[in-house]
């Protein structure tokens, strides 16, 4: 596999149109570090790192609305891929749907949303687009 992040993102979106309740995906610490922003966020219900194998996995409950059976992610879209890495200073850093998503950037202080690392006046690798 070339871009695990990319298999990161297909598997929450495949388990989304779905309508799975919980998502298994091959943990790495970028992935736990992504699966966390995604819970601090309210994009997600909750998660679990379940040591098994050489590399362990998370499990990721989906969250969705009662009434409407809507998931609360609507798009998932990477944007740096290994063939084309998308970097930003932290004075161009994107603003997803007018500010109601969050861009989630790996910076050299770690991995954080777009809001955090201005704030912090941080650039880094754009990793994908949340909303």
């Amino acid at each position: 596999m070339t871009d695990p992040i990319a298999d990161y993102l297909t598997r929450l979106r495949n388990a989304i149109k779905a309508n799975h309740r919980v998502v298994e995906i091959p943990a790495s610490n970028l992935k736990k570090e992504l699966t966390r922003i995604l819970l601090e966020k309210g994009y997600i219900l909750n998660y679990k790192f379940v040591e098994e194998g050489p590399q362990g996995t998370i499990k990721i409950a989906l969250k969705y609305d009662t009434v409407n059976k809507v998931n609360s992610i609507k798009k998932l879209i990477r944007v740096s891929t290994p063939g084309l890495r998308q970097y930003v200073g932290y004075k161009e850093m994107p603003r997803v749907l007018n500010g109601l998503g969050i861009a989630i950037v790996s910076t050299s202080r770690g991995v954080m949303t777009n809001k955090e690392a201005l704030d912090l006046k941080v650039g880094g690798e754009v990793i994908c687009y949340v909303y």
